[in-house]
């Protein structure tokens, strides 16, 4: 091989390294952590599905988890829908989030209502 070709094969190669260290192994990482979290289940644990439901884990069988949405509701779900373990301190955050956004969405449409009456006067 002369230069020219080795030149021209080098920001190939290059290419390849950084796409394989900032999408390829990343993503493998957060694959190992989320088949790590769904094999550490355990029945008690207050869990949020991938779809974003709310619910504690009841029983675990091989691939399945048996989910209690409600007081005596229960649901089976595959491991894998499992999106993450709630700690309290995640659940709170989360309903407090949710209502700083609701009062945000009352003050644009009172807003909104208001700059309509001004117009139609």
């Amino acid at each position: 091989m002369d230069m020219g070709q080795l030149g021209s094969i080098l920001p190939l190669i290059l290419l390849v390294v950084v796409f394989y260290f900032l999408l390829i192994r990343p993503q493998r990482k957060r694959q190992q952590e989320a088949v790590r979290m769904q094999n550490s289940l355990a029945p008690g644990a207050r869990v949020m599905t991938t779809t974003g439901l709310f619910a504690t884990v009841v029983a675990v069988d091989n691939d399945d988890v048996v989910l209690e949405v409600a007081p005596g509701i229960e649901t089976r779900w595959v491991k894998a829908a499992i999106g993450r373990v709630v700690t309290p301190g995640d659940a709170s955050a989360t309903d407090e989030a949710g209502e700083d956004d609701k009062e945000s969405e009352t003050t644009v449409d009172q807003n909104g209502d208001q700059d309509s009456n001004t117009k139609q006067s």
